[in-house]
């Protein structure tokens, strides 16, 4: 299967195959933390302040957690698939996975729950890796719509299931505590491929599962 995987890979997009390079070089540690001090002071306070002498640091390393994804590859986390399932063809869906991301237009945290769905062909991957998989793309600048389709493309990509449906739902802090400020707002985005896509009803299945009674 490793060697099915090694042929399959360079035929992925790029931002699939590998971790993204950086568009401009990265600035040092030293560099990050005097930026973050520059920002202090411009929100109004001394950077020189016992409480905030080490704030510079923390949120350095903060950044190198919340936006790792910078530095993992989609396809890595997708690479290990299993074909013992039984003759099992229906659909996989995991939901109410978790994420947190950051907008790219404010740099403001949105979160919320993802809701994954794929139609397998002999072969199923782990269900630990589709939550990695969202956290590889949402620890990164984003915009929900993108994320939502990076998440579809390297599933389809690398699975090459009979279709894929994803449904995004979050709230975005750049509308809760600025703006228009509409706390409680929630974002919802949904993309779907193959058979999610051609069959209505398999639509309907998918969000009536997501969704339906008991919910």
């Amino acid at each position: 299967m490793d060697a099915i995987i090694k042929t399959l890979k360079p035929t992925l997009s790029a931002d699939i195959a590998r971790a993204p390079e950086p568009a401009v070089p990265r600035p040092s540690r030293e560099e990050a933390e005097a930026a973050v001090r520059t920002l202090i002071a411009y929100a109004g306070d001394d950077p020189n302040r016992e409480g905030l002498l080490d704030t510079p640091k923390r949120v350095t390393s903060a950044y190198d957690e919340l936006f790792g994804g910078y530095r993992e590859c989609p396809a890595d986390v997708l690479e290990r698939t299993f074909s013992e399932t039984g003759g099992y063809d229906d659909l996989v869906l995991i939901r109410d996975i978790p994420f947190y991301s950051h907008c790219e237009h404010h740099m403001m945290p949105f979160f919320g729950t993802a809701h994954v769905a794929y139609m397998p062909v002999e072969r199923v991957v782990g269900l630990s890796k589709l939550p990695r998989l969202i956290d590889v793309y949402a620890r990164r600048l984003q915009t929900q719509e993108h994320l939502t389709s990076q998440i579809v493309a390297a599933i389809d990509e690398t699975l090459k299931p009979r279709g894929v449906a994803v449904m995004l739902e979050a709230e975005h802090m750049c509308m809760s505590l600025r703006g228009v400020e509409k706390p409680g707002s929630r974002t919802v985005t949904t993309q779907f491929t193959g058979l999610f896509r051609d069959e209505p009803s398999e639509q309907v299945r998918f969000i009536t599962l997501v969704r339906g009674p008991g919910r």
